[in-house]
């Protein structure tokens, strides 16, 4: 009976699901979303089981728990210190759409794909799952790479510059950082991989694609951000993962 729900109404299953899961999130002892980032998460949930499926769902929720576990690595110091995320790391709207509209993006494409470009929808398809999930390696590199960096990191530098500077500077780097980034964007490509949406060259693409927008952020963050109000965390994480999703499309594109 699911399978027949699933092939016919995905999108059914998709509020089905979702609305569970939200019940469960919104009684559960230790909060990952605000009131109002649950109902957003919800929202991005039915986009993209509706889209991709319980492949791209899978992506997508890694991303989410994991994201939200290496956010709490070393929580009391980070508070203490003054660099921890605001709201003890629970996601709000804001941090919602910021890591996840790039991705949005992507799967609403591949859904209209078929009907605006039917004789070229299996590759530009292909290149849209590529930017999902290379999307999300981004963002999962950029929080690795932030968390473990403001906990761990034991020298810290101006990614412009190479000064050294106080964990948690925007802009500044780290090699425990660097590093950890580097595993986060691994681990999300190969789920990627392992559902299928991906193959295990677009597995090296997205790494890639993510070690570049991540330090493309760092720059962003040294130069721009504190210059222009509007340039919030959560808008530089917009940028950080569309140029994530574009340069592994591009590189693609060139290898094909």
């Amino acid at each position: 009976m699911f399978s027949i729900y699933y092939s016919q109404n995905p999108w059914l299953v998709a509020v089905l699901l979702n609305t569970i899961l939200l019940g469960v999130a919104s009684i559960a002892p230790k909060k990952l979303l605000t009131p109002a980032g649950l109902f957003h998460g919800w929202l991005l949930g039915v986009i993209i089981w509706g889209t991709l499926g319980w492949q791209g769902y899978l992506v997508v929720l890694f991303y989410f728990l994991v994201g939200s576990g290496v956010t709490r690595i070393g929580m009391a110091q980070k508070e203490a210190e003054g660099i921890a995320e605001k709201r003890s790391g629970a996601r709000g709207p804001e941090n919602v759409w910021g890591s996840a509209l790039a991705a949005t993006l992507c799967a609403l494409g591949v859904l209209l794909v078929p009907y605006l470009y039917p004789s070229s929808a299996p590759v530009i398809k292909s290149l849209l799952l590529l930017g999902y999930v290379a999307s999300f390696c981004t963002k999962l590199s950029d929080t690795c790479a932030s968390e473990v960096g403001k906990a761990y990191g034991k020298r810290t530098f101006l990614i412009t510059t190479l000064e050294p500077v106080a964990r948690g500077t925007e802009g500044a780097v780290s090699l425990e950082g660097t590093a950890a980034g580097v595993v986060g964007a691994v681990a999300i490509a190969l789920v990627g991989w392992g559902v299928g949406l991906i193959d295990l060259v677009g597995v090296g693409l997205c790494v890639l694609a993510a070690f570049i927008a991540t330090n493309l952020e760092s720059v962003i963050g040294a130069t721009l951000q504190s210059k222009f109000d509007w340039m919030t965390n959560e808008v530089v994480n917009i940028f950080n993962t569309l140029i994530g999703a574009s340069v592994a499309i591009l590189f693609a594109l060139i290898l094909h």
